[in-house]
């Protein structure tokens, strides 16, 4: 079902509660380079020269800023993606897979032709990954494609993103001057320069979201409390995420600090976990969650994606959630790690009644047809 707006509606919306006539029709609104993602996972151990090496899952699907926009939208948010697509027959599936399948707005994304799609080969191997991409840069500037962005509840953006933050008035910008949050993250630096101009913009962000070493790097810190205490002076929310150690995080609006251990799982493939974290966040911030909620539940939801093979297609949805705490409660188990879950998790207890049977999903690998592995708990 469609509103005036065209953005589809899933069948469960977190913020239903909030919303008002005079509220911007999106929640969400990102832009950025999406790139078919090649999904190798279960590799026993990285290809050496002159070797061939089988891995236990394939999956295919959008990736790049496409496992953001996936993420946002299987949690209920109304999400628009702004990207350049080609019309070769990889451009062909990714539009129809975020259009067609993820519900996604696409209304600013435009096709060109003789431009092909960007490309990316991700191989998991213990715990971590290895990728190799291949792409050019898109046909038009972000300004270009985007024009005035669209109102939203949020934007979500890279911090190191010249056509985000180069200029004295971007298209960020504008968003946070018509009432959008800013969420930011950052990624690796190839040259290993960390400059210190990119954490000046955090003057033009709400919500700031490294993981540890980016966030050490950047502050020049040796720790990750010592590198979200040095962020909090310079953004309202830092939150610095630690992998297997959980994500630490204040927000210097409400004076909360928080530090959550990250869910125990059998990792599978760890692409994507990171976009679901802050999708996650996302979420839990325009609900008004109290930040260690937000925090905890940003782990779940990136502890659920770590169990499924394939970025984009591991984004757990609002029934992947109910599911699992479903399963928690009914668990006997009475150990001292089971407690805390059910004692930390206890506010879904409000929540997951009011999710249907019919909630989102996961869903399968698409190219490859379905994940070649059997469903995991």
């Amino acid at each position: 079902m469609r509103d005036h707006g065209g953005v589809p509606h899933h069948s469960f919306d977190p913020l239903a509660g909030r919303r008002t006539a005079a509220d911007p029709e999106l929640d969400v609104f990102v832009w950025g380079t999406v790139f078919l993602d090649m999904i190798f996972a279960g590799l026993p151990h990285a290809p050496q020269p002159g070797t061939e090496v089988w891995a236990d899952g394939l999956a295919s699907c959008p990736g790049g800023i496409a496992n953001l926009a996936v993420a946002t939208r299987r949690l209920g948010l109304r999400t628009s993606l702004a990207a350049a697509f080609s019309d070769d027959d990889y451009g062909d599936f990714c539009w129809r897979t975020l259009e067609e399948q993820e519900h996604i707005d696409l209304a600013r994304s435009r096709r060109f032709a003789g431009w092909h799609s960007p490309v990316t080969v991700s191989m998991s191997v213990d715990h971590d990954r290895s990728m190799v991409s291949h792409g050019h840069p898109a046909p038009v500037s972000a300004s270009e494609l985007i024009g005035t962005p669209p109102r939203s509840r949020a934007v979500m953006v890279d911090l190191a993103e010249d056509e985000a933050f180069g200029g004295s008035s971007t298209w960020v910008d504008v968003a946070r001057a018509q009432g959008s949050l800013v969420f930011a993250d950052v990624g690796w630096d190839p040259l290993q320069q960390w400059p210190i101009h990119v954490l000046e913009r955090l003057s033009r962000v709400d919500v700031f979201m490294p993981n540890a070493v980016e966030a050490m790097a950047y502050t020049g810190t040796t720790s990750p409390l010592e590198a979200v205490y040095a962020l909090a002076d310079r953004v309202p929310v830092a939150i610095v995420t630690d992998g297997a150690n959980g994500a630490l995080g204040i927000d210097a609006r409400t004076g909360e600090e928080a530090r959550v251990p990250s869910l125990r799982v059998h990792e599978v493939d760890p692409t994507g976990a990171g976009d679901v974290f802050g999708a996650a966040l996302l979420v839990g911030t325009l609900a008004e969650w109290p930040l260690e909620q937000r925090m905890t539940f940003a782990s779940l939801c990136a502890g659920l994606a770590l169990q499924q093979y394939g970025g984009s297609l591991a984004a757990p949805g609002w029934g992947d959630l109910s599911d699992w705490w479903t399963a928690l409660v009914s668990d006997a188990s009475g150990d001292a790690y089971h407690r805390s879950l059910r004692r930390r998790f206890a506010f879904l207890d409000d929540i997951v009644p009011r999710v249907p049977v019919s909630a989102c999903r996961r869903a399968s690998a698409t190219i490859a047809r379905r994940a070649d592995v059997p469903a995991l708990d």
